[in-house]
């Protein structure tokens, strides 16, 4: 599974730089996408830094070539980017990956995403209403991003999170396809979980959330 080559998206994100760290220390080779390299301390030799933005389509491109698995810990960044990145990035991915014969892509979202599978219960459906309430433009984003990887034949992942901890801190990790019964997710619990979708063929095609449990 080593002699994976890993694309990554948001390395330098709260998410991202845990996924980053373990990818490396489980022996992958990863190519990152980076927008501000001064943001990143890391040197390694598995590690390929591309320069570039993300809703550049050729970038998006050069970032995928060679490798065997997409992963996006993408989020608004700072200084934040816009509110449509989630779509803007997920179509580049999407156009990218098809014309070079790609179909694993792994992506982490928020709990405000739905899928028709859904039975959220009254505090998950309150954190998915007040983040419509107060940041409508990307929540909205974030649920066309689901869409646009529904109607793709890749076998795509979305992680549905509850609110991220920075901490190495590892716990045993619930998920579910209906419902979030957590209100945290430790990266390091999140960049384990990814590790394990590398290896194995589960949730293809599907939204799980995920929570420390």
């Amino acid at each position: 599974m080593q002699d994976l080559k890993i694309a990554l998206i948001g390395a330098t994100g709260k998410a991202g730089i845990y996924i980053l760290k373990a990818l490396l220390a489980q022996q992958f080779k990863v190519k990152t996408l980076i927008r501000n390299p001064e943001k990143l301390q890391i040197h390694h030799a598995s590690l390929e830094i591309v320069i570039g933005d993300v809703k550049d389509a050729e970038t998006v491109h050069a970032l995928i070539e060679g490798c065997d698995i997409v992963v996006s810990a993408l989020g608004m960044g700072q200084p934040a980017s816009e509110k449509t990145i989630f779509t803007q990035s997920t179509g580049n991915i999407i156009k990218a990956m098809k014309a070079i014969h790609l179909k694993r892509y792994i992506v982490i979202t928020g709990i405000n995403v739905d899928t028709p599978a859904d039975e959220k219960d009254a505090k998950t459906q309150f954190a998915t209403k007040w983040m419509y309430d107060n940041y409508p433009v990307s929540t909205a984003d974030k649920q066309k991003e689901h869409d646009l990887l529904t109607e793709s034949d890749l076998d795509w992942t979305l992680i549905r999170l509850p609110l991220i901890m920075q901490t190495e801190e590892q716990t045993p990790v619930g998920t579910s396809l209906v419902n979030c019964d957590g209100e945290q997710i430790n990266a390091s619990n999140l960049a384990r979980f990814i590790i394990e979708l590398l290896g194995e063929n589960v949730f293809v095609k599907q939204a799980p959330f995920i929570w420390n449990s």
